[in-house]
């Protein structure tokens, strides 16, 4: 029963998390820029938008803030739980590894004697 819950609660932080992650691109993509707001890409009359010129920085400010909290929250639960079930483990453990072939050390070759 335990096993259950705990894949339930993981499956529900994974869904928080996709949910989450879609809602950040979104609000960033709302944002304005430098150079205006997402209605002046598509040919509108500047920053009279449904939120208003102030209304529309204070809010979409607000839910990037939260959203990338909750972002940052459920990628560390998602990062913790992923440690406690796999554990400590090298890349290479399952790899096995090839006995080094080595071969023994040649004499330098000496040079022929000078003739006279």
């Amino acid at each position: 029963m335990q096993d259950k819950s705990k894949h339930m609660i993981y499956g529900l932080v994974v869904t928080i998390h996709i949910i989450v992650c879609f809602f950040i691109i979104i609000v960033v993509l709302l944002q304005s820029g430098k150079s205006g707001d997402i209605s002046a890409a598509f040919g509108g009359q500047g920053s009279q938008t449904a939120f208003g010129p102030r209304g529309a920085a204070s809010a979409l400010s607000k839910a990037t803030t939260w959203s990338a909290v909750a972002f940052m929250v459920t990628s560390i639960t998602l990062s913790i739980y992923a440690s406690r079930r796999t554990g400590p483990a090298s890349v290479l453990q399952g790899v096995k590894s090839q006995p080094v072939k080595t071969q023994p050390a040649q004499k330098p070759a000496t040079p022929p004697p000078a003739q006279k």
